[in-house]
């Protein structure tokens, strides 16, 4: 296997597991896509900011034990971000309440640009700078992806040049199907949209390829569509075909949803 550089930008958070688990673990969509970038072997550095508190230290570590480069991960003041989840029967997550903290405002600097500049691949996760680091790094050529179903204002979801955009429709095929078109549409050159525990579809506007779920015993599913998007961006990268990226997506997800949490970690209480 070919070690490929990664690095994701954006968004960190402690997610708090109300009762009955009452426990709290690191996460967050750019944090989560590291983590898996690097169990998957590859070199994932991460840039994001945390604060000067226990739970950015927890962060640091978490993602240090992982294999993550946590060179350029900086400290704001602030809290570390945060987010309230409740867990239904199923396993699905609700997400209450979200904190900021020290993510918002983050903006890599000159030098860390530099750095991004030279990955085989950028993956941004949530990042409230309107777009400017997506047109930084393409206007150099990188190559980039998000997920546009993390970032909430509309002056931080463009997709221009963005190699490939990640969206979720939850279980709707038919809206799905929808996000799709409209994303291709609007110029992205590769779309894929996830469909919850149906599956996930991909298209660039000459191939158009769909798998279905696996069946595994879902704990949780929080961190299942970043972990998709490790594993996808990891055989992309790696020039494996449409539906080979989409099945290497959809197993590391399916991993992912048989623990608490976005990746394996010691929870603490909360």
């Amino acid at each position: 296997m070919t070690r490929l550089k990664f690095a994701a930008v954006g968004d960190n958070c402690i997610d708090r597991f109300g009762p009955p688990l009452s426990q709290s673990l690191v996460g967050g969509n750019a944090v989560n896509v590291a983590v898996q970038l690097a169990r998957l072997g590859h070199t994932a550095l991460y840039f994001g900011a945390v604060g000067d508190d226990t739970d950015g230290r927890r962060t640091s570590a978490a993602l240090a034990a992982n294999g993550v480069d946590v060179t350029y991960l900086r400290k704001r003041p602030g809290i570390t971000a945060y987010t309230d989840i409740e867990i239904t029967p199923s396993g699905e997550r609700i997400f209450v309440h979200e904190d900021f903290g020290a993510c918002a405002g983050y903006r890599p600097d000159d030098t860390e640009t530099a750095v991004l500049k030279t990955m085989d691949h950028v993956h941004i996760g949530w990042l409230d700078d309107g777009g400017a680091l997506r047109r930084t790094l393409a206007a150099a050529g990188v190559s980039i992806s998000q997920d546009i179903s993390v970032n909430a204002n509309p002056a931080d979801l463009g997709i221009a040049g963005l190699s490939v955009v990640f969206a979720s429709a939850g279980d709707d095929h038919g809206k799905a199907e929808t996000m799709l078109r409209k994303l291709l549409d609007d110029g992205a050159p590769l779309a894929v949209v996830t469909r919850g525990s149906d599956g996930s579809i991909a298209g660039d506007g000459h191939e158009r390829v769909e798998i279905g779920s696996l069946t595994v015993p879902v704990v949780d599913t929080t961190g299942a569509g970043d972990s998709f998007i490790a594993g996808f961006l990891a055989a992309r990268i790696a020039k494996r075909p449409l539906l080979d990226c989409l099945i290497a997506g959809r197993d590391h997800a399916a991993l992912t949803c048989t623990h608490i949490g976005g990746f394996l970690q010691e929870p603490q209480p909360f």
